[in-house]
């Protein structure tokens, strides 16, 4: 006899009380690889199956980098106006406060200053989530003042790129931009303060023409997708094939525009013993 008998037929249990599996237990990658959502934070966001870097935003680079995740956020109250009254589906500042409450951002960049292997680093970090991390005059102003503050203070600074380019609602506005974060490093430069740019997965339209690409060092991480237009509309104006892995971090650095990919795990102890070496200093362990 079955040590189980069911004594009635069907389920029985009411909709209400029927239990859901918990979002984001576990990550599906591009190539079909599973992992476990806590093990993939463990690893730095990578997949240990396939290495392919998860797309994340300020809060997780701010914890890779900055010792025990202690830093100091500038600016952190800035918000975007609306100059132009623009509307397209939807008013700019609908959509805004809307990014807003669905991300629990100000906008798409945040910048701080802490400890990383225990010297001062300010970084800039942008967040793709936020409206796609396009690059408006809140942007433009945060780096500016974050590249100030590390000229006034002279630390090192770094700015993470994660954007699919301008900001269609600020227009003109918007491409000023180009102009002062380009003005800042610039002053960085002339004051031998380092500035380290990592492009991450996209950089793509007004930021790569602009801040992205205008590090003492220009890094990357495996697989990012680097441009100012996107394969699709490069091939159409074209009207030619595209070579194999065009516009991935590892076609620019082949063809020179990059200085080196890292891994994402390796990502603070690269950057501290390149400014450890490039201020002639001891390195770090």
């Amino acid at each position: 006899m079955a040590w189980f008998k069911r004594t009635q037929k069907g389920i029985q249990t009411p909709t209400e009380e029927k239990k859901d599996v918990p979002k984001g237990l576990w990550y599906k990658s591009p190539t079909g690889k599973i992992v476990d959502a806590e093990q993939l934070e463990s690893n730095f966001y990578v997949s240990p199956e396939d290495g392919y870097h998860v797309r994340i935003g300020s809060n997780e680079y701010f914890k890779i980098l900055f010792d025990d995740n202690k830093f100091k956020e500038l600016d952190a109250g800035m918000t975007a106006k609306d100059p132009l009254n623009f509307e397209d589906t939807k008013k700019y500042t609908d959509r805004l406060k809307a990014a807003q409450e669905k991300t629990g951002l100000k906008d798409a960049v945040r910048c701080a200053v802490g400890k990383s292997k225990g010297k001062d680093l300010v970084i800039a970090c942008m967040d793709f989530k936020f409206i796609g991390g396009s690059m408006g005059s809140v942007v433009g102003e945060k780096i500016a003042r974050a590249a100030d503050h590390a000229l006034k203070n002279k630390i090192p600074f770094m700015i993470i790129s994660k954007s699919g380019g301008a900001r269609m609602q600020e227009a003109a506005l918007s491409l000023m931009q180009l102009a002062k974060t380009s003005v800042k490093l610039a002053q960085l430069a002339e004051a031998r303060i380092p500035y380290i740019s990592l492009a991450t997965d996209p950089t793509t339209g007004g930021t790569t023409a602009s801040f992205a690409m205008l590090g003492d060092i220009n890094i990357s991480e495996p697989g990012a997708l680097i441009g100012f237009a996107g394969p699709r509309v490069v091939k159409d104006t074209t009207g030619k094939d595209l070579p194999k892995d065009f516009q991935t971090s590892e076609f620019l650095k082949e063809k020179g525009f990059l200085d080196f990919i890292t891994h994402r795990s390796q990502l603070k102890n690269k950057i501290n013993l390149y400014l450890d070496l490039i201020q002639n200093q001891p390195v770090r362990a």
